[in-house]
């Protein structure tokens, strides 16, 4: 692994070497180190870019990383991931990506994830992008995540962007089974001219199935955000979708959430804010001697915080 892949390793994991358990780090397009465990297996895709992980019923509390990195420019990363979680399972999965580009060219990084959840598994989903290189350049980053959650499946997603990303599109989608709750938060900042696009789309199928999404956002200087969140309840179920942006300078926010209710027991909630942050906490934060940028940092920083 080269030095800038280091670099974005530890940005997106915490991690900069040393892994231990399964793991599997794809540095521009190839394989740069891959690891199995008792309970989970990784193996390469042979039809196309990409690799299987099977985690079995008996992992507990277990992990397996699967960071990406790009780290020049000319590099246009895709690849398909598909987890097969068997029922009764307990495991963490980090992902996330770093793409690094400079000298006015563009790095991109697509991946395409799914998970197979079986029933009464439990998945907690993280990832992290973020762009790294100079002004004049462009990362892009266009994740795909879908999730089919069996029959009292659990499944929790973190997904933040908070960096150095020109533009990203990001898509997921869910499908429940009876009992199954579904948990996302969503954190993203853009600044300068970066866009990014985000849309949620999640099937309440079984009975008594259950969502809660919430993204949180930023948007900085000239860039512009979009969020789309569609929650069809199609039997007994509860759903919540929920987005709050943040505008500072000159920057624009789309919110568009939809629900659909196909069953006289489902129970959907939508909510919409997006302003800018209140004068007052700004005079607040002066009074204890930061500066006016220090204080909307501040506030910003307490906003996107876990």
């Amino acid at each position: 692994m080269n030095d800038i892949t280091q670099s974005l390793l530890k940005a997106v994991t915490g991690q900069s070497g040393g892994f231990t358990g399964a793991y599997n780090i794809r540095e521009d397009s190839g394989c740069a180190g891959r690891q199995s465990s008792d309970h989970v297996k990784i193996e390469p895709k042979t039809d196309k870019p990409g690799i299987d992980i099977k985690v079995s019923s008996a992992a507990r509390q277990e992990q397996v990383l699967i960071p990406a990195c790009v780290t020049h420019t000319g590099v246009d990363d895709l690849v398909y991931n598909d987890f097969y979680i068997e029922e009764g399972a307990d495991i963490t999965v980090i992902a996330g990506c770093g793409v690094h580009a400079e000298d006015g060219g563009e790095a991109r990084h697509n991946g395409i994830h799914r998970f197979f959840v079986g029933k009464n598994a439990r998945v907690h989903y993280k990832e992290k992008h973020i762009g790294t290189g100079t002004a004049a350049a462009i990362r892009r980053i266009d994740p795909v995540t879908d999730i089919f959650l069996e029959d009292g499946a659990f499944f929790e997603m973190d997904s933040v962007q908070i960096g150095g990303v020109d533009t990203t599109d990001r898509k997921t989608s869910a499908i429940l089974g009876a009992g199954a709750k579904l948990i996302i938060r969503e954190r993203i900042m853009t600044e300068g001219n970066q866009q990014a696009r985000t849309e949620f789309t999640v099937e309440l199928n079984g009975k008594d199935a259950a969502a809660d999404v919430v993204s949180r956002s930023v948007a900085k200087d000239e860039s512009y955000q979009s969020f789309y969140s569609r929650m069809n309840g199609n039997n007994r179920c509860s759903g919540h979708s929920e987005c709050d942006a943040i505008l500072a300078g000159n920057g624009k926010v789309l919110a568009e959430p939809a629900l659909y209710a196909g069953n006289l027991d489902a129970e959907l909630i939508h909510e919409a804010a997006i302003g800018k942050i209140a004068g007052e906490q700004i005079v607040k934060l002066r009074t204890f001697g930061l500066t006016e940028e220090e204080a909307e940092q501040k506030i910003i920083h307490g906003f996107l915080k876990d």
